[in-house]
């Protein structure tokens, strides 16, 4: 069996909202005699979980609540939520950045943590200096730094600026700097809070190798916290979910994500459109579906998406078409697909319709689809504009390592050979 590393156990943590304190002198008092007494504190029986979208009826917020899991050695564990759900807040508490209300860790070996950006970085500073104060808040020693700091200085790419001071670095470079020190800390346990967000490409490719180097090689364990769901699924074996500060699954990545991105709606996307008042012929349903005929608006750039459709037609429009038309934000139209009744339709009547658009086809972006029924060149029988939105998102394409640069609107599977 693999050694467990760490062990989370019943951890919660609670804040009050607004300001510091149970509000009054005689609250804080029944707190403090609780806790000499050895009783349960009376204010963590009160408070709402963490749904930062609307608004709560206590002064008292779970952030996390009896989150449970275990991690073993050279495990890279991925944490994935939405904003709100208490990922940072699980990292600050295994950091011993702050401390858990209730429940307890228990770990072997030193933990080393990257939250934040440059965190511990004094501008005045050179980027020399730097590397030596914040490994030192890290717990290296001097020694240790001075063996290593070649290491860190070429894998930062800082090179020409490190005896420059830190002020006049860029995000980036900051980034990579802090990266650089806590990857050659050699801790048993990084922990590493959407770092990578900052860097480019170049730097992203170069750090999540190191980091299944430190798992493969070096047996570290990685906890490894992204929105970047490409980044998840090519750095983690299996990752945990955690939802308004509660813990939902740890599991296989591929299926934890797909369970994210189903219970992550986006508002002002559009899944479904319904209109029950056709007289005439026309759209009375449209639908997006996933495998499992879950209706979604966010899918993942590995996924089939189907869309269903409901049409009334009247044996007079027999001839005509149903087709759609697929746009992204910037307003380009992508493709546009219809089918003629006359080759599948024999009556009139309410017909339904399933179209399927291949997995690993659109890009990363947001869309807009427009349907439409009609006779070419003769009448517009029924158009509804932008009636379904959806969004395709990054979960591995070959193409999220070139960053932000534009590699066009769809990946196109062509049938290449050599000649």
């Amino acid at each position: 069996m693999s050694e467990v590393i760490l062990k989370i156990e019943n951890i919660s943590k609670q804040y009050r909202l607004g300001q510091i304190g149970t509000g009054t002198i005689s609250n804080d008092l029944n707190r403090w005699w609780a806790k000499i007494r050895g009783k349960e504190d009376p204010f963590l029986k009160i408070g709402e979980s963490n749904d930062r979208s609307t608004k709560g009826n206590s002064d008292y917020v779970w952030a996390l609540q009896d989150i449970n899991f275990e991690v073993n050695r050279g495990e890279v564990l991925g944490i994935i939520g939405k904003n709100g759900a208490g990922k940072s807040t699980l990292l600050k508490i295994l950091s011993r950045v702050t401390s858990p209300t209730t429940g307890s860790i228990k770990t072997r070996g030193r933990i080393a943590s990257l939250l934040e950006v440059g965190t511990g970085f004094h501008p005045e500073m050179t980027g020399r200096e730097n590397i030596y104060l914040n490994g030192a808040i890290l717990g290296m020693t001097k020694k240790e730094i001075k063996s290593k700091i070649d290491e860190i200085i070429e894998f930062s790419g800082c090179e020409r600026y490190i005896d420059t001071p830190v002020k006049r670095y860029s995000s980036g470079m900051t980034v990579r700097l802090a990266f650089a020190v806590a990857a050659h800390l050699d801790p048993e346990i990084l922990v590493v809070d959407e770092v990578l967000a900052v860097g480019d490409a170049e730097f992203q490719k170069k750090a999540i190798g190191k980091m299944q180097n430190m798992s493969r090689e070096g047996g570290r364990t990685v906890l490894f916290v992204s929105h970047n769901m490409a980044s998840i699924q090519k750095l983690c074996a299996n990752s945990v979910l955690l939802d308004n500060g509660k813990f939902v699954l740890k599991g296989k990545t591929s299926d934890v994500i797909e369970l994210y991105l189903q219970s992550k709606q986006y508002e002002g996307y559009k899944g479904l459109y319904i209109n029950n008042l056709i007289e005439e012929s026309g759209i009375a349903a449209i639908e997006l579906v996933d495998k499992n005929n879950i209706n979604r608006t966010e899918f993942g750039f590995d996924e089939a998406i189907t869309i269903k459709i409901k049409a009334k037609i009247l044996e007079k429009h027999l001839n005509a078409s149903l087709g759609f038309r697929v746009v992204d934000r910037k307003e380009q139209v992508i493709f546009t697909s219809e089918v003629k009744f006359k080759t599948i339709l024999q009556k009139e009547g309410l017909h339904e319709f399933e179209v399927k658009l291949p997995e690993k086809f659109l890009v990363p972006n947001k869309f807009r689809l427009t349907f439409g029924i009609h006779i070419p060149n003769v009448q517009l029988i029924d158009y509804q504009e932008d009636c379904i939105s959806f969004e395709i998102v990054e979960t591995g394409s070959e193409f999220h390592i070139y960053g932000s640069n534009d590699f066009g609107c769809v990946i196109v599977n062509c049938n290449w050979k050599v000649l």
